[in-house]
């Protein structure tokens, strides 16, 4: 047999022994096995895809030889980001290979030419059978290889559907096989279930090296992108892109997105600083307590976790004793942002507190700390980073738990910033004149400035 049936090339079937059915004979090896210090490294050294995001969520960049499965709903934006990163990489030089099962090839032609994508070494095929794919890809020679998506690709020697466990077990493990031997960056994009995880069989998951999660709302043009699995850097980083009828293009600095920054201070609104990986980001917290005439008062939230609020509002009502139990409390994030580490636990409470008194805080105040059930605060990590990220969005002062040693209610001044460190939530509220009537504040707004409430001392 002189061509592989599989792989197209010639002259690669080389001859063995059988091996009698239960019993395992050495066999021969592609490569001697040499000391792991004197393995050569430099071809496997990420190179950047030309999308700023993307990278950041990879570790780096794309490896050579790596497979990375792109998961997310439909409409979501798969196609156009892995087209933007084909036609990105074409620009530098990189020759790569477009291989699309669910549009024709004008369509694809079309979108390209509405976001710019349009390059000499950027091919494009549009394929369903997997010898014809691994075909282009002996004719081609990319670098970067592209697949959209992994279950329309179909074998024609094995029984299945395209889209089965069968057929997309052995479509992704003959791409992955081929971009491990020829060190071709290789992106798939998969489709996800109804419960958004990714279709197809667990192993799927397996054989690639970095699984990626697309998501965004239908309703807004952010998207974010997050690593579930990676094998090449982190798996907490996420990043943010802007989907839009030119394209999609990449927002290296979405804090801005998720706060409100009001010309006069409001009742119930606080911001917070929450970390999603290792990229701080900040968030505003809105809180609305209304008298509820119904037995069983609601507890409604929106991009924070419901059991969180809920351990919250308890530890008001027993440490503060502010009377929720008739009220209907809501609590949600604004632009879409998600609050679910620890560290929006003040913040929460200090808006929940301030719409239940009617009673403004300071719009340049940021709240860090995880709420305790006995109304302690406890410290959060990469506090100073927090606090750094706060500052440099022109924020002045920050309520944070107190650090061991120091006094309650003491100020200090970090990165440019008041800072209050507070050990438990009576003594939180009491700096903002949110607790008991008897307190005195330490910060509040300033009066005589209405446009810009700034933070003075007492």
């Amino acid at each position: 047999m002189g061509r592989c049936g599989e792989c197209q090339a010639w002259g690669s079937v080389a001859e063995g022994a059988a091996t009698p059915r239960g019993r395992a004979v050495a066999g021969p090896v592609t490569s001697p096995a040499v000391p792991i210090g004197k393995v050569r490294v430099e071809h496997s050294r990420a190179r950047s895809c030309g999308v700023p995001e993307l990278d950041r969520v990879l570790g780096g960049g794309l490896v050579p030889g790596a497979a990375v499965l792109l998961a997310g709903e439909p409409g979501v934006g798969k196609s156009t980001l892995l087209l933007e990163v084909a036609a990105q990489t074409a620009r530098s030089g990189v020759r790569t290979l477009y291989v699309t099962g669910e549009e024709s090839p004008s369509q694809v032609r079309l979108r390209a030419e509405r976001t710019g994508g349009v390059h000499d070494e950027l091919f494009l095929a549009a394929e369903t059978d997997l010898g014809a794919v691994l075909t282009h890809i002996h004719d081609v020679g990319p670098q970067l290889l592209v697949v959209d998506s992994v279950q329309t690709i179909g074998a024609a020697d094995v029984d299945g559907v395209p889209g089965g466990v069968t057929q997309v077990k052995e479509v992704a493990a003959a791409l992955v096989r081929v971009a491990k031997t020829q060190d071709i960056a290789t992106l798939l994009v998969g489709h996800v279930t109804k419960d958004g995880s990714v279709a197809g069989p667990r192993v799927l998951e397996h054989l690639v090296d970095v699984v990626l999660h697309f998501e965004g709302e239908r309703s807004s043009r952010l998207r974010m992108v997050r690593a579930l699995k990676n094998r090449y850097g982190p798996v907490d980083e996420f990043g943010c892109f802007d989907l839009s009828g030119e394209g999609i293009t990449a927002v290296t600095d979405p804090t801005g997105l998720f706060i409100a920054r009001h010309h006069t201070a409001v009742p119930g609104t606080c911001v917070s600083v929450t970390l999603d990986g290792r990229r701080p980001i900040l968030a505003e917290v809105q809180a609305l307590v209304t008298a509820s005439a119904a037995e069983r008062p609601r507890r409604t939230t929106a991009g924070v976790d419901s059991a969180r609020i809920a351990m919250t509002i308890a530890v008001l009502q027993q440490r503060m004793r502010l009377h929720l139990h008739t009220h209907d409390v809501f609590v949600s994030t604004v632009g879409g942002a998600r609050v679910v580490e620890p560290a929006g636990d003040l913040a929460a409470a200090i808006a929940i507190a301030s719409a239940w008194k009617n009673r403004e805080i300071p719009t340049d105040m940021v709240a860090i700390g995880e709420l305790g059930l006995a109304g302690e605060l406890r410290r959060v990590r990469d506090l100073p980073l927090r606090l750094a990220e706060a500052a440099r969005l022109g924020f002045k002062s920050a309520i944070v738990p107190n650090e061991p040693g120091r006094a309650g209610g003491s100020i200090r001044t970090v990165e440019g910033m008041q800072v209050v460190g507070a050990p438990d939530i009576d003594s939180a509220l009491r700096v903002l004149d949110l607790g008991k009537a008897d307190a005195t504040p330490l910060l509040t707004p300033n009066r005589a400035s209405p446009q810009r409430p700034v933070l003075g001392l007492v």
